[in-house]
């Protein structure tokens, strides 16, 4: 008789070996039955040295990810409020795009005198890092402070709408800067608290570096980071209400 399992045939001097026994690999013809169900190799053990690594989603995916996130549901109440603020961003940001570097428009918006407060902090909080900074810091932390709210928004209370308000509200304060700085050469804006025109910013940093007769390249370089800035906000805050508009429910 021929094993069903390793194939010896038995052969007259395996007498001596029970019937039905292989005698080459000690089973039992009657009760073999092949393994014939699938191998599930995750349960097999991980050999020492080996590892097996799970899909790691790409850290960019991860930043658009959250960048994008919205809340699964949305009242109808709060979603038309931030349509139409929304709206009212988009025209007074196109109001400030469209008036180009001039200090009339910009500097005669309300929101120049909510911009200064944190203009005049800034010097105070670089100038332990010398008289440059001190002078820079105001321009500076102008400009950082709502981008600094915006990574609160994204990170703690992951209100990326509200986050896309202080990407408009950065942009803005660079088109703020462009008319000081193009007044460099000339100091002829007026200054807080009667400061005469030797404590004009730019008109300081310029000079120290060398670089009066760029002024007015520098105001557009400013200018058109806020424009970039104003267009992204409302690009992103758009979209995100397209997707709010889809997770929309009743009052």
């Amino acid at each position: 008789m021929k094993c069903p399992k390793c194939g010896y045939v038995r052969q007259q001097q395996d007498n001596h070996v029970i019937e039905g026994v292989c005698p080459q690999c000690s089973i039992a013809y009657s009760k073999w039955k092949p393994d014939t169900a699938p191998v599930d190799k995750s349960a097999e053990p991980v050999e020492p040295g080996r590892f097996t690594l799970e899909p790691v989603v790409p850290f960019t995916a991860r930043i658009v990810s959250r960048l994008l996130e919205v809340p699964e549901q949305v009242d109808s109440l709060t979603f038309w409020g931030r349509v139409g603020l929304y709206i009212a961003f988009f025209i007074w940001g196109w109001s400030f795009i469209l008036g180009g570097i001039d200090w009339i428009s910009i500097g005669g918006s309300f929101l120049h005198n909510a911009n200064l407060p944190f203009h005049e902090f800034g010097h105070v909080l670089f100038s332990p890092f010398g008289r440059y900074m001190g002078i820079l810091g105001g321009s500076l932390f102008q400009v950082l402070m709502p981008l600094g709210l915006m990574l609160a928004f994204i990170l703690q209370r992951r209100d990326t709408f509200a986050a896309s308000i202080m990407l408009w509200w950065c942009g803005q304060n660079f088109i703020d800067v462009s008319p000081y700085i193009a007044d460099a050469p000339y100091r002829a804006i007026p200054l807080i608290r009667g400061m005469s025109e030797d404590y004009h910013d730019w008109g300081n940093l310029l000079s120290m570096g060398g670089t009066l007769d760029r002024a007015a390249t520098y105001a557009s370089l400013w200018f058109g980071t806020g424009v970039v800035l104003l267009l992204l906000s409302f690009g992103w805050g758009g979209y995100l209400l397209y997707r709010q508009h889809r997770n929309l429910g009743g009052f």
